[in-house]
């Protein structure tokens, strides 16, 4: 008999008890669960070290001696943009204002001394990373003391990293927006940046701001004219003003380094530099300085130099990039036409430098470009005769503290010597200058039957009765107003001349 049959009630009987589930939300395609809401204290935890995170990666991206910057930064920009599109990228960070900033001060071993203007460092940024002048301000933010802007370009694509060998080709030519622009932009910084206490156009102490004056393309080549321009736009609102007949990449640019060409150019800059209306910013006009090619050879440099000499031009830039391919470069990109920059052009430049301070005086500085991507490359430069030094592509493979570490190896460089920077470039100047020859001696010291002769002739005569000895001598030798005295009186005339020196000598009266 069925269990229900005794005496269960029919209502609980199989297939008649039923169980009511509690009610459930109807839930739609659209519908989802709700979470529990978090707990105040998860909340709050969540909030702090959100902020604490962000508070720590801001510190240390603003830090331009962030390793960040080196090791992430730069890799993943060179893996994502082409070198010019990054190349475009940095200068509009830099000039947002938001990019990082050198917090130290330098060391009082890394003073320089350019002409009579004092630099906190000796580490400068060479023309071509802001040719718009975009970013002055943030350039000077990394550390740099020297900031050179430029002044349509080629066509693309005109840049190409060789990261096997460190290095860069470029053929920007001088892809600028224009004087009208670039003015524009540098004249913008003074109402919000001049300073009472800043004689400079760089309108801080310890720095430099300098203008690289190029030539456009279509311009006839021996033409002055660009460069003229120039210099009348740019020189009430410059330190320094570029003359730049080196770039490889403006056809007929380079051939201004021939002699006769160049005479007539840095006569004609000389003097628009000179004529200049007083500056707004400055007490006195910019300095002219000369970029040249590392490719010159050593006649060329001579020639260079003394044309440099005779118009007082007030410094050099040694050197630009080379249109030379050394053999142990590996890179796929290495036969592109355009400037070769980066290390493997340090060896070419250096014996330009070398070739250059022999040749022009002390009182003309020379600084080096070329190849420098380290401390020990920055103190290189200075035993060969450079008051300072300019970075351009080791700034463009390392990044925004690439001027604050190589700062920090120079400083460490200069412990280990014992100097200071200006230790280390003094006696290096003095030592390789170019030293102006002493004049010529007059005729009367060298004429036969003159001072110098008589002189000798008496020297000869005292020989002769040394050899003779006491027993042969004749006595006009040993009488007063004889042969003795006539000697004599020949050495005390040689020792008066000697001390007058020789402009002084005359002829002696007839």
């Amino acid at each position: 008999m069925p269990f229900f049959q005794h005496g269960i009630p029919k209502s609980l009987a199989r297939g008649s008890l039923k169980f009511k589930r509690p009610p459930q939300p109807t839930r739609t395609l659209f519908s989802r669960a709700q979470a529990a809401p978090p707990s105040a204290v998860r909340a709050t935890v969540y909030a702090a070290t959100m902020a604490l995170s962000a508070t720590v990666f801001a510190v240390y991206y603003c830090d331009a001696r962030s390793a960040l910057h080196r090791y992430v930064v730069m890799p993943v920009a060179r893996s994502l943009f082409d070198a010019e599109t990054g190349h475009k990228l940095a200068v509009k960070l830099l000039k947002s204002g938001l990019g990082p900033r050198d917090p130290v001060s330098d060391t009082e071993r890394l003073k320089c001394k350019l002409w009579d203007e004092e630099l906190s460092n000796p580490i400068g940024l060479a023309a071509g990373f802001d040719k718009d002048g975009e970013a002055i301000d943030g350039l000077f933010n990394l550390g740099f003391s020297w900031v050179e802007i430029g002044s349509p370009g080629n066509p693309k694509p005109r840049m190409f990293r060789l990261e096997e060998d460190s290095a860069v080709i470029n053929r920007y030519g001088f892809p600028s927006q224009g004087h009208t622009s670039v003015l524009a932009r540098v004249k913008s910084r003074l109402p919000s940046f001049r300073q009472e206490s800043s004689q400079r156009a760089a309108l801080r102490d310890e720095a430099i701001l300098a203008v690289n004056l190029g030539k456009n393309k279509e311009s006839p080549a021996e033409s002055p004219e660009d460069f003229v321009s120039g210099v009348r736009t740019f020189g009430p609102f410059a330190d320094v003003l570029v003359v730049n007949v080196s770039s490889p990449n403006t056809p007929g640019l380079r051939g201004l380094q021939n002699r006769e060409l160049l005479e007539t150019l840095l006569s004609a800059v000389v003097k628009a530099r000179d004529e200049l209306p007083p500056s707004p910013i400055t007490s006195r006009r910019p300095r002219l300085v000369l970029k040249i090619a590392p490719d010159l050879n050593e006649s060329q440099i001579v020639d260079i130099a003394d044309v440099i000499r005779k118009n007082k031009i007030d410094g050099v830039i040694v050197s630009n990039t080379t249109i030379q391919r050394p053999k142990h470069l590996i890179s796929a990109h290495k036969e592109e036409v355009g400037g070769l920059s980066g290390p493997p052009i340090k060896p070419y430049s250096l014996k330009a430098l070398k070739t250059m301070r022999e040749n022009l005086p002390s009182t003309i500085p020379l600084i080096g470009a070329g190849g420098i991507s380290s401390g020990k490359d920055a103190l290189e430069f200075a035993k060969a005769g450079a008051s300072m030094v300019q970075l351009y592509t080791s700034f463009g493979y390392d990044g925004v503290g690439t001027c604050r570490r190589i700062k920090d190896q120079l400083d460490e460089e200069l412990v280990k010597e014992g100097k200071t920077w200006e230790q280390v470039v003094n006696e290096a100047v003095d030592k390789l200058s170019w030293k102006e020859p002493p004049p010529p001696k007059p005729e009367a010291a060298k004429a036969d039957g003159g001072i110098g002769q008589l002189i000798s002739e008496a020297k000869e005569l005292e020989a002769l009765l040394d050899k003779l000895g006491d027993s042969e001598k004749p006595e006009a030798a040993k009488a007063d107003g004889g042969i003795g005295q006539l000697i004599s009186e020949a050495k005390e005339l040689e020792a008066l001349l000697d001390k007058l020196g020789d402009s002084e000598k005359v002829e002696p009266s007839s």
